[in-house]
């Protein structure tokens, strides 16, 4: 659900940006083609790292939450966005998270979910992600529709399904403790 949430809240903003940055910012097509090149780049760039810190830490839900927060916090960015450098700086912030969460996320999937559901569990994750692509489109056309081609106000509804995703993610997802301690936390491979 939480990624489902948050792909819904991209997606709204996301198939809208570049006729945004064209009509309203006054952009040039090379423009966004950069924008979204360096921000893909960004996330990409910032996975090889959120993989090793979540082995290397142990602390997925931590990075789970980092990631899913720093693209909840882009969200507002884009509506109150005056020029280039405004977009530029939340696809940037969004794509950080975007990166972050991803390993931890499946990690933390891996964590949570017995070895013989594991399979199903990815399957429903990556359902629920693909669901998440197609609405968020869906409800952007709605939107633009019902706030008469109002990119802000568009922006805005995005808000609340990213906010939703990381409020889902701290209070319903609980981290198990690491393998190999008691209850007591006591180490009981040291003996």
């Amino acid at each position: 659900m939480v990624s489902m949430l948050m792909d819904v809240s991209s997606e709204l903003i996301h198939s809208l940006l570049p006729l945004f940055l064209v009509t309203t910012l006054g952009a040039s097509a090379l423009t966004v083609g950069l924008i979204e090149g360096v921000a893909e780049a960004t996330a990409l760039i910032t996975k090889v790292f959120s993989g090793y810190l979540s082995d290397y830490f142990r602390k997925r839900k931590l990075l789970a939450v980092l990631g899913y927060g720093l693209a909840a916090l882009s969200k507002p960015i884009f509506p109150l966005a005056a020029s280039l450098a405004w977009v530029v700086s939340a696809r940037f912030i969004d794509r950080v998270g975007k990166g972050i969460r991803g390993a931890p996320r499946d990690a933390l999937v891996a964590d949570i979910t017995p070895p013989e559901l594991r399979g199903a569990a990815y399957g429903l994750r990556q359902a629920l992600d693909t669901v998440g692509a197609v609405v968020g489109p869906l409800l952007a056309i709605g939107a633009m529709l019902w706030f008469a081609d109002n990119f802000r106000s568009v922006f805005w509804l995005a808000v609340i399904p990213a906010f939703a995703a990381v409020l889902l993610l701290v209070a319903g997802v609980h981290e198990p403790k690491p393998a190999g301690r008691r209850a007591s936390g006591r180490d009981i491979n040291r003996w």
